[in-house]
């Protein structure tokens, strides 16, 4: 995938084109990604996606938190792994927001040699998204560009399938069906940083985890089985993100996985947690044995499911 400067406005070969934050990269927009590659190989042009490197609500309102699915590496990783020929990140700043729907359209053929533009079903743009598809193609005609609709996505098992459904599945910690969504399994990624180290005193040492991305969204609280990749190396684990009651933690959430048959020293150092499955809610419990019980218990249920 050809990764192009938004700041480039000339020499680019022609392309069929669509527009989107793309949070997740999920099924639906494997679809949508899918139907513009077979448009662009029909009309021999490039196929490309335009996004953005931070979510345009945030640019518009400083406060909001968007819970994105996936920091911009990883929607570029995801993208990559669709086929397309390439992508453009688009900085959004107020004045792309104050653009008509007419003037963002004429920057895509003008500057990026858009001849093909493929709008999700149910897509909007421009400013306040005022107008529609039946706008979008009379502009399109006026700028000597194609504008096509695309498909709807729906299945017989998930017919609605959104960014806004995988949020919600994984605030209700159902990591099966937001792997489903997704087509691959979702992922946090941090810095390991210094902990309190109770977990090391009853023989489970655990990786505390600090987000290099604050705007990630945290799957619900509980215990997870989880993937752990360090080092270019992937290990079996288990994962607690919750507020450590047992500990008496306050209301802070701390994300803290166990990596099983695993004693090396990886404080400030980055790892990757792809999510499996959740074993169970958080629990608080009569003292530190009894939770080496329950930890006992959550390794074996771990390493039954891997």
């Amino acid at each position: 995938m050809q990764l192009i400067d938004s700041s480039e406005t000339g020499n680019l070969t022609p392309c069929a084109a669509t527009v989107g934050f793309f949070d997740g990269v999920h099924a639906g927009h494997r679809f949508l990604i899918e139907e513009l590659k077979s448009i662009a190989k029909l009309q021999n042009l490039k196929s490309r996606v335009f996004t953005f490197a931070v979510h345009p609500r945030k640019v518009l309102k400083q406060e909001f938190r968007p819970e994105i699915l996936t920091t911009l590496p990883e929607k570029l990783v995801q993208l990559e792994s669709t086929g397309i020929d390439g992508c453009v990140v688009l900085n959004f700043t107020l004045e792309m927001a104050k653009l008509s729907a007419y003037e963002f359209l004429k920057e895509l053929k003008e500057r990026f040699n858009v001849q093909t533009l493929l709008v999700g079903h149910d897509h909007r743009f421009g400013h306040n998204r005022a107008e529609g598809f039946p706008e979008y193609e009379k502009y399109g005609e006026a700028l000597g560009m194609k504008v096509l609709k695309a498909t709807e996505f729906n299945t017989e098992l998930d017919k609605n399938i959104s960014s806004s459904e995988i949020r919600n599945a994984l605030k209700n910690g159902d990591i099966e069906l937001t792997n489903r969504l997704l087509t691959y399994e979702y992922s946090l990624f941090g810095e390991v940083i210094e902990g309190f180290r109770v977990g090391r005193k009853i023989g489970y040492p655990t990786a505390n985890l600090v987000l290099q991305d604050p705007d990630k969204l945290i799957p619900a609280i509980g215990v997870y089985a989880v993937r752990v990749l360090w080092n270019n190396h992937h290990y079996k684990g288990m994962m607690n993100i919750g507020r450590r009651p047992t500990l008496e933690n306050g209301q802070n959430i701390s994300l803290e996985v166990h990596i099983l048959d695993f004693d090396t020293d990886i404080y400030n150092q980055f790892i990757q947690v792809d999510f499996i499955q959740k074993i169970r809610d958080e629990q608080k419990f009569n003292g530190l044995e009894e939770l080496k019980e329950q930890l006992q218990k959550d390794k074996q249920a771990v390493s039954a499911l891997f």
